[in-house]
């Protein structure tokens, strides 16, 4: 995979849908911050939202964790492809910092 090369904490933007950003403060154990950030994009069609690649994996860990715990076989399915897709846009970017024998 091809990454696009990005400086260390710079922010990259992050498209969700309206359900992807009530899962976000709702089910997982995340810094509502990271849901704050978003707002609802030019375009009219979701929101967008600027993050570190840190702060995508700390997300990732966090909508990874609910889904895991979650008995909700639907909310996990919804989890499991938020987490999906934020883990496909986090690694498509590369700030120096990846160590691809622990992923």
């Amino acid at each position: 995979m091809t990454r696009r090369a990005i400086q260390p904490d710079a922010k990259i933007t992050v498209c969700v849908t309206a359900r992807d950003h009530a899962l976000m403060p709702e089910y997982t154990f995340g810094d509502p911050e990271y849901a704050e950030r978003l707002q609802p994009a030019s375009a009219g069609s979701g929101l967008v939202g600027e993050y570190t690649l840190d702060d995508l994996e700390d997300i990732l860990g966090y909508v990874a964790a609910e889904a895991n715990h979650t008995e909700d076989r639907k909310l996990r399915q919804e989890l499991d492809a938020l987490f999906n897709r934020l883990h496909r846009i986090q690694r498509s970017y590369d700030d120096g910092n990846w160590n691809d024998s622990a992923i």
